[in-house]
């Protein structure tokens, strides 16, 4: 049996799912000497996901990381489904997917690192950065060529709303 191209999932996506370190971020964080941990997000992801929230897509953050600056930003963007600090990632998939009785065939979630793993492959798109775990890249139906926290999620979000008819056909048309 032929495997279907990810491009066949994308008109069933109603849901994204995003890791952040390694996926909204580069992976990088710098401490200061208050030990407080900085990260650097993409602003075109930020774009992507407000457009898709603007959209009536649905949209959770699941993250073992924990930082009041991130939950903000991620509120700033429209995203109020934010899971942080989550030791157990498929335990908080499961739980966002029955609180808002969401098909698993129809979301798409975007991990990077072992944590993702597992709830990676109880979704119906699995989609990686460039720069994921060799692990994390055998599950995925589809490898963004953008490492994370360089436009990954602005690059598969795209996809999936242009497929949806729901990208800007005409960024002048927001100028007037």
């Amino acid at each position: 049996m032929e495997e279907k191209s990810y491009k066949e999932y994308l008109k069933n996506i109603t849901t994204f799912v995003f890791d952040v370190d390694g996926v909204l971020t580069d992976g990088s964080i710098t401490i200061t000497t208050q030990g407080e941990l900085l990260r650097t997000m993409n602003i075109r992801d930020g774009y992507a996901l407000k457009t898709a929230v603007d959209q009536g897509f649905n949209i959770c953050i699941i993250s073992g990381g924990n930082n009041e600056g991130l939950r903000l930003r991620l509120k700033g963007l429209g995203i109020t489904n934010i899971y942080l600090g989550v030791q157990h990632k498929t335990d908080a998939l499961k739980e966002y997917l029955e609180l808002y009785d969401i098909d698993p065939k129809n979301v798409l979630y975007m991990g990077d690192d072992i944590p993702d793993l597992y709830p990676m492959q109880l979704v119906g798109l699995s989609c990686c950065p460039q720069d994921a775990t060799s692990e994390i890249k055998a599950i995925s139906k589809y490898i963004s060529h953008k490492n994370g926290g360089q436009g990954c999620v602005r690059d598969i979000v795209e996809q999936v709303l242009k497929v949806h008819g729901k990208w800007s056909q005409d960024a002048n048309a927001q100028l007037d």
